[in-house]
């Protein structure tokens, strides 16, 4: 047992708690999501690593592990249901872009659903906003260019990301954005699309992977980058085309 001291101008008195529940009380939250496999894939690198940090606690903050469907007429609800109950300071979801090289920092959400494949609920919608009547898009609310320079000094590629495509990826960015934006303005969230595991790689031959153990490192730096940033640094992290 542990004793808790509270103490205001008129007295202190001090309660008797569990370790576990002084833990729970005296850590922030920082939720961290990711994705169930899709197009036929039995795994996810985004939701392989995310898992792994279940009850972690970095940055003097505990990471509470989610997993969202790959269903675009749901995620949204489903994640501001996680968003609701977990009552995060920061919210760092991830997905999975097969074809992609390093771990990439999405700037920019847009308002489109424009599906090249079917969810996995089987439907396929094209050009339909993930809200209606929102706006046509949202910038990050991560401090993108610190991440990227975090993550690089660390050994972890990274870079900037120009888009998060038009699928379910893209629909959660901008639902958790509008969200922020609408709802708590004072939360810090973004998006983060992650390479395909070596195990998923090498059935697709010529495509770059990265491990789980350097996915979950990049988590641990992203999350303790967040933290601690209040302003986003100068960083050239641009493209050209």
């Amino acid at each position: 047992m542990t004793n808790i001291h509270f103490k205001n101008a008129d007295a202190v008195r001090t309660i008797s708690a569990s370790d576990d529940f002084v833990h729970r009380c005296v850590v922030d939250t920082v939720l961290v999501t990711g994705i169930e496999p899709f197009d036929g894939e039995t795994l996810n690198p985004s939701w392989e690593a995310v898992r792994a940090m279940d009850g972690r606690v970095v940055g003097g903050a505990q990471i509470v592990a989610r997993q969202l469907p790959c269903v675009i007429g749901e995620v949204r609800q489903t994640l501001i249901g996680h968003i609701e109950a977990v009552d995060p300071v920061l919210v760092l979801c991830l997905g999975q872009a097969g074809g992609r090289c390093d771990v990439s920092i999405e700037r920019v959400a847009i308002n489109v659903v424009d599906a090249r494949i079917p969810d996995n609920a089987g439907r396929q919608p094209v050009d339909e906003p993930v809200v209606a009547g929102g706006p046509v898009g949202y910038f990050s609310a991560l401090p993108i260019k610190a991440l990227v320079r975090a993550l690089r000094a660390a050994g972890i590629p990274a870079s900037v990301s120009q888009t998060a495509g038009t699928y379910n990826c893209n629909a959660i960015f901008y639902a958790l954005l509008h969200y922020i934006a609408t709802e708590r303005p004072a939360l810090r969230g973004g998006f983060v699309h992650v390479p395909y595991l070596p195990e998923m790689a090498a059935h697709h031959p010529g495509a770059p992977s990265l491990d789980v153990r350097t996915l979950i490192a990049a988590i641990e730096v992203m999350v303790a980058t967040s933290l601690s940033t209040a302003q986003d640094v100068k960083y050239a992290a641009g493209a050209t085309h």
